[in-house]
């Protein structure tokens, strides 16, 4: 499902990431851990098309999307929610969640998947009529 490969990437003349390879399978959950500055959000920014790579190949759903617009790897059906409180303050955190699968079109599907989520984050569920900018960002 996303394969990267031999991945480098920097900003600017400071390199940030070096040979970087990874393999998510179609319904793996993977967690990106490591401490500020190890490379997370520069990895994903990659992968997402926000950043260029310097090096290496990304591949989604066996497509090379390595030097795709990010716009191109959405309309692929990859999507990168960057950190920080990137929302819609004004919609309902079920509104927020939903439009995850604005691209989508088997519409069934997604609230069985909504379900799953709820089943994930079992607080959420009392949570979903009220404002998403009310939410805490802890």
């Amino acid at each position: 499902m996303l394969r990267v490969e031999n991945l480098s990437a920097a900003y600017g003349a400071v390199q940030v990431l070096w040979d970087v390879n990874l393999d998510i399978r179609d319904g793996e959950i993977v967690a990106l851990i490591g401490s500020n500055g190890a490379g997370k959000s520069t990895l994903l920014s990659v992968v997402s098309g926000l950043l260029k790579a310097r090096a290496g190949k990304v591949r989604f759903d066996e497509r090379d999307i390595t030097h795709a617009a990010s716009s191109q790897i959405v309309e692929a059906g990859l999507v990168h929610v960057p950190q920080g409180r990137r929302l819609f303050a004004g919609l309902s955190v079920k509104e927020n969640l939903l439009m995850g699968a604005y691209r989508r079109s088997d519409r069934g599907q997604v609230l069985t998947d909504l379900e799953w989520v709820l089943s994930l984050f079992p607080s959420l569920e009392r949570r979903l009529a009220l404002p998403a900018g009310k939410m805490s960002g802890g």
